[in-house]
């Protein structure tokens, strides 16, 4: 088993299937319960994969866009459905192609700094994909920018978020694995044009250069899918025994979905000053 997985015991969710339909609400949701869980000792650091269909989760300065109404509609004739995520960031693309992973870590005994969390998704994309030269740093150009993008020759794959909660953090990493990266950021760029319509304003929002993007698939010149992905990550992983929400789990699950998806529903009703 690689360094990554050895010091500890990890508890594996696989949703790379079984959430495809279902809104990304829900993901949000099983990683804040996840972060609770974790967080008081009550489950072991969790692993877990999550794909949706053809959303655009947005972040808050998003919704604060002058034209974000006809920004969101713009979304939705692509067949994108625009939801609000619940913690910091930009816009970002989930497909079929884009495969989610959550890390989701305790502090009830010892702190874990922000660039601890960051560090640790690196290092296990970096064992996902040895082959590959991965920097993290900030790829101008491309959506929902920050300092651990995550790229190969300059074009970026994946964004890296954090979210913390009762001593427990998720680290997120979004993983473009197939399709077309910059048909994706063409996707955003259009987003943003339509809910700028050139106005000033005083967030800067990113100028999408669709070419800054790109898919592994892509980038490593050869097919690589989602499942393959998720495969390889239990593989490393040990090969551990999936293990979803427990039924006494599940009341702490319906909690965060009713608070995600009330926050959601009012932030889609009622643009923010």
């Amino acid at each position: 088993m690689p360094l990554f997985f050895e010091e500890t015991s990890w508890r594996f969710w696989d949703q790379s299937l079984s959430a495809k339909n279902r809104s990304a609400l829900e993901s949000f949701a099983a990683d804040d319960t996840l972060c609770e869980l974790v967080g008081s000792g009550k489950s072991a650091p969790t692993v877990r994969t999550w794909v949706h269909d053809n959303t655009i989760v947005l972040g808050i300065q998003d919704h604060r866009l002058p034209h974000i109404d006809e920004g969101m509609d713009a979304l939705k004739a692509h067949g994108f459905q625009p939801i609000v995520r619940n913690s910091g960031g930009l816009a970002v693309v989930l497909d079929a192609g884009v495969l989610n992973i959550s890390l989701v870590l305790s502090e009830k005994d010892n702190a874990i700094d922000i660039s601890a969390g960051y560090e640790l998704m690196l290092d296990l994309v970096r064992e996902l994909f040895p082959e590959a030269a991965i920097e993290a740093y900030e790829i101008v150009g491309s959506y929902c920018p920050g300092s651990y993008d995550l790229s190969i020759g300059g074009r970026k794959f994946a964004g890296i978020s954090q979210r913390r909660i009762r001593r427990g953090i998720a680290v997120q990493v979004y993983l473009c694995i197939e399709g077309s990266g910059s048909e994706r950021a063409e996707v955003i760029r259009n987003f943003y044009k339509t809910g700028l319509q050139g106005e000033e304003t005083k967030f800067t929002y990113p100028e999408i250069k669709p070419e800054t993007m790109a898919s592994l698939s892509e980038l490593l010149g050869r097919k690589i899918t989602v499942q393959e992905v998720v495969l390889d990550l239990h593989a490393l992983m040990g090969e551990p025994v999936p293990m979803p929400l427990q039924s006494d789990e599940t009341e702490l699950y319906g909690f965060y979905l009713e608070r995600v998806v009330e926050r959601n529903r009012k932030m889609l009703e009622r643009p923010l000053e």
